[in-house]
């Protein structure tokens, strides 16, 4: 939970951040019982190796499942959220989402959509067709898949479940995995993804690792997020640079983490929200936490929450972690290159292109792919999801998802 008022910044380091418009929007998705309680969080995108115009945009909808897009941005395909498997349970709700790309099937080589099902603390995985274009998602989670977290319903019901993904496939040993974050908790676990004799992809947990709560400030004293009681600084954003194995985790309310994808090893902040060690109170009555004196040993390019982080890779092993500075509609560049640090290297904001094709706000999910993705796209594609979506009806929590010609990313970036 970001520590309210929230710090507007137009700057990052007293620079202004240029401004950069999409080309494209999905339809409008509405969190009401009207839109199927749809709401827009995290998107990946596949690329179509033998026809890259007919590549993919994959993405969640909370409790209304997966969409599917075209390069334009129009629906090819919707997957509900299964039921909920009793009247007091929760229904399944799609967090995040990523790709692996090549998993060995007993029906040969595929790639994968892998999301994480926080209504059912699963992890749910769709084989890509590319020969199917109404249908290319099929549904090939193993029945058996056991919760991530959870040891029964009831605990599942708690809603302490699987959150964040990134997927990651170890190039030393072909094994691929996802690392996936727990609700209110700083929990990540490693969970192997395991091929059955009968076509479908079950998981094995490999080993878990816990991200600190609190921690020690200069001054000698001890700061907590601020949060609702029981909740702990949860972890959603999440990428692996394939390259290393090194995984970057948001922990929305401290900063960016990074550390080694198998979760052995030490942690180490690559760069803090402004907030970090500002005290502050939770008010239940207006459910939001008030802030204190700021002692001033926050970041200065991230506003809490750190969202959306992915990966732009360059064939020479440079590029950039991006990540979506939630609190103040920008994002966040750091260089790739773990010989750098992760310097930071400047910033964005995605901005309205017209009255009908707006910007993005309290952006929750991005994803990125430099390679040629046809005409539409021949520079790359950066998705990112638009937390207040601008239709005609406002009077509706509508989302959405934006989509961003590379080449003017890196064009605002190399400036």
């Amino acid at each position: 939970m970001a520590v309210l008022p929230a710090t507007p910044a137009a700057a990052h380091g007293g620079a202004v951040l240029p401004a950069i418009q999409p080309r494209a929007e999905t339809p409008t998705l509405y969190d009401d019982e009207a839109g199927g309680n749809a709401d827009a969080d995290d998107p990946a995108i596949w690329r179509n190796p033998a026809d890259p115009d007919r590549s993919l945009v994959v993405a969640t909808a909370k409790e209304g499942g997966l969409r599917v897009y075209d390069l334009d941005a129009h629906l090819v395909q919707s997957i509900a959220a299964p039921p909920a498997p009793g009247p007091d349970d929760a229904p399944g709700r799609f967090n995040n989402v990523d790709l692996v790309h090549g998993l060995r099937l007993t029906t040969g080589r595929a790639d994968l959509a892998v999301t994480t099902d926080r209504g059912s603390d699963r992890l749910r995985i769709y084989r890509v067709d590319p020969a199917a274009p109404g249908r290319p998602l099929t549904d090939v989670t193993d029945p058996a898949a056991a919760p991530v977290f959870s040891a029964d319903q009831a605990e599942i019901n708690e809603e302490r479940t699987a959150y964040g993904l990134a997927t990651w496939t170890d190039r030393s040993t072909g094994r691929s995995y996802a690392l996936v974050s727990r609700r209110e908790r700083t929990t990540l676990a490693l969970l192997e993804l395991t091929p059955t004799a009968s076509g479908r992809v079950g998981y094995r947990k490999v080993r878990t690792l816990d991200l600190p709560a609190s921690f020690r400030l200069p001054d000698g004293t001890s700061w907590s997020p601020c949060a609702e009681p029981g909740e702990l600084p949860q972890v959603e954003g999440m990428v692996v640079d394939p390259a290393n194995g090194t995984l970057y985790a948001g922990q929305e309310d401290v900063g960016v983490w990074r550390l080694p994808a198998d979760l052995t090893g030490t942690p180490r902040l690559v760069d803090k929200v402004r907030e970090y060690g500002v005290a502050a109170t939770y008010d239940e009555a207006a459910d939001e936490c008030v802030a204190g004196h700021d002692p001033g040993y926050g970041g200065a390019r991230l506003s809490a929450d750190v969202e959306g982080l992915t990966l732009l890779q360059e064939s020479d092993g440079d590029g950039y972690l991006l990540a979506s500075s939630q609190g103040d509609d920008t994002f966040a560049a750091y260089d790739r290159e773990l010989g750098e640090d992760n310097e930071y290297e400047g910033g964005f904001r995605v901005t309205a292109a017209s009255a009908a094709l707006d910007g993005s706000e309290e952006c929750d999910g991005a994803a990125v792919l430099n390679q040629p993705l046809g005409d539409r796209f021949p520079d790359g594609l950066l998705v990112v999801q638009d937390g207040h979506d601008t239709p005609g009806d406002g009077e509706r929590a509508a989302t959405g998802f934006k989509f961003v010609d590379l080449g003017d990313v890196k064009d605002a970036l190399d400036d």
